[in-house]
Order: structure tokens, then C-alpha cells, then sequence
């Protein structure tokens, strides 16, 4: 029997080109997809259709000086876009759009009950964009804009988007820091980059009490998230009981990760998807989007991905 859990990707997400040396390159996705093929996953996957976003649902996440100066920068042929490391090409926003409307997708296909959960192997990732800034390898944030889709074209009341990236995703806090309607919790090694991310910031306003920073010292392994699902993140989404849950899933806190200093290992993503998978039958009819962010490592993104699918398939 087929599974209930699909699969995000296009080779058009290849094409955007961060230059030689980058590690946010195409060979993440490569390596990817080429050993879900060897493990014999690929087939099990529901391969879901799919189209580039349109402009207004950008918006629903970023101004529109944003995207305007994200469309000219990648027409002109800009490589670099801020400071120094978020790389670009003329392909890159394209590739963007392509990826927003590929998470678009997926919430289509588990808010319509059609599959379970859904895994998107995207890129560019998202997580540090925020409503008019690119940062941190990121162009749009494809969370960020999924959760308002999410909202208003399937009148979902109350989102949640775990990130366990192991950096903070700066562009979601700051997306939704003032808003109730969609709870952030992330896991993330600190102090580190991008510098936000402190026990302290926990919204503003309507949204004071919905954002959860979980702070990582350098050296932490599974055992501390382990303690942090059971302690704290559990609990809330108890609390919250939210319409769907969205996961900046980034895999680069594995201990091969040339990028950071967390200690965890591909079965670490296997039990943090278990526990996941689990509140989200009691709260939301098991309604997962799964969206790829960091992870450096070849290897270890690729067996880190399999243990997580092999979870969301369970």
C-alpha cells in the first residue's frame, strides 16, 4: 500500500547557484534524492505536482519592496544579496517561487486531507528571511508565507512551526512576533548566529507567550533535546493544540555538520519526528509540512533526512 506522506522536489531548485564553495549548494538535494533512491524510499513517496507561488502570497509574509528588490537583484544577475553570505543567480528567484509553491502544495495536499505529511526537499531555505530582508542564505521565507496560506485559503486558526535548525530562525520569529494565531518554538545552538534567540524573547504584544526560544550550549547532544521535547515543547503544543504544524527542518545541529557544535546523530531526527508526529494525531489529524533548511554534511543530511521521512511514513 502506498504511504500517506509525499515528497517536494524539482530539479529546477538545482539552478539556483550560490557560486563554488558555498554550502548552501545543489549537491544538498542531490544528495538527497539520490539516496532515498538507493534506500529504496523514493517509491514509497507520494510525488506531489507542483507550480511557482504567485506574488500575493509573498506578500502575505513580505513587503513588496522585498520581492520587487529580490526580482531586479536576481534579473541583474547580483550574486551576492546582504552582507557577504547569501549568494544568488539569475535563476535564484525563480527557484524561490518554485520553492514557496512547492510547501504551498504540500499544506494543500494535508489541510484536504488528501496525505498525512509531506516533506519538501526545497531550496533556497527560508528561515532567516525576514518580511524585507534576505539573510543568512535565505530569499523567502517559505514557512512564514505556508502558515498564512494555511490561514486564509484553508481557514486554519492556529499554526505551529517547530524549527530545530541549528540556528535561530530569525526571519519567522520576527514575522510572527506580534501574532497569537501562530505559535514558534526553535531549538538552537547559542550564542551563535545569527544572534538572536534568547530565553527573553518571547513576542510582543498579542503574540507575548508564543514565541519559545530553546537555547543550546555548544556540545549539547540528544540527550538535552530530548529533555527540551519532553519538558517543554510537548507540553506546549498540549497547550496550543494547533490546526496544522509546520517544521523548519534543518539538520544541521548532527555532529558532522561542519557549521556548528551540536552533537546529534540521523536517529536524533528520527525520535524528535516520533514525538512530533504523535502530538499532531492528537491535535491536528497528524497534519505535518516538513521543510528543508540547513544541514551541510552530505552524508549526514542524507541519512538524517531518511530516519525523519522513514518517521513521517510510521
Amino acid at each position: 500500500m502506498a504511504s500517506r506522506t509525499g515528497f517536494v522536489y524539482h530539479e529546477k531548485f538545482l539552478e539556483h547557484d550560490t557560486g563554488p564553495g558555498h554550502p548552501e549548494r545543489s549537491d544538498r538535494l542531490r544528495a538527497i534524492t539520490n539516496h532515498l533512491k538507493e534506500v529504496n524510499l523514493w517509491q514509497e513517496l507520494q510525488h506531489l505536482m507542483i507550480d511557482e507561488a504567485s506574488e500575493d502570497w509573498l506578500l502575505q509574509a513580505h513587503s513588496l519592496e522585498h520581492n520587487k528588490y529580490l526580482r531586479q537583484a536576481c534579473l541583474q544577475g547580483l550574486n551576492i544579496l546582504d552582507a557577504g553570505d547569501t549568494h544568488a543567480s539569475r535563476e535564484s528567484y525563480n527557484a524561490a517561487l518554485l520553492a514557496v509553491g512547492g510547501v504551498l502544495a504540500a499544506v494543500d495536499a494535508v489541510m484536504n486531507n488528501l496525505l498525512q505529511n509531506v516533506f519538501c526537499a526545497i531550496r533556497p531555505p527560508g528561515h532567516h528571511a525576514e518580511r524585507d530582508k534576505v539573510m543568512g542564505f535565505c530569499l523567502l521565507n517559505n514557512v512564514a508565507i505556508a502558515a498564512r496560506y494555511a490561514q486564509r485559503k484553508h481557514c486554519a486558526d492556529r499554526i505551529l512551526i517547530l524549527d530545530w535548525d541549528v540556528h535561530h530562525g530569525n526571519g519567522t520569529q520576527q514575522i510572527f512576533y506580534d501574532d497569537k494565531s501562530v505559535m514558534y518554538i526553535s531549538t538552537h545552538q547559542y550564542p551563535f548566529y545569527p544572534g538572536t534567540g534568547s530565553r527573553g524573547e518571547r513576542g510582543i504584544g498579542q503574540g507575548e507567550g508564543y514565541t519559545l526560544n530553546i537555547p543550546m550550549f555548544a556540545g549539547s547532544g540528544e540527550e538535552e533535546f530530548i529533555e527540551a521535547f519532553k519538558e517543554e515543547i510537548i507540553p506546549s503544543i498540549d497547550n496550543y493544540r494547533p490546526d496544522m504544524i509546520l517544521i523548519s527542518a534543518g539538520f544541521d545541529a548532527h555532529k558532522d555538520d561542519p557549521l556548528a557544535n551540536l552533537n546529534l546523530t540521523e536517529e536524533s531526527f528520527g525520535l524528535f519526528t516520533s514525538m512530533i508526529t504523535d502530538a499532531a494525531s492528537k491535535y491536528c489529524n497528524g497534519r505535518i509540512v516538513s521543510v528543508l533548511e540547513g544541514g551541510y554534511n552530505l552524508k549526514a543530511l542524507a541519512l538524517s533526512v531518511e530516519s525523519h521521512i522513514r518517521k513521517l511514513i510510521a
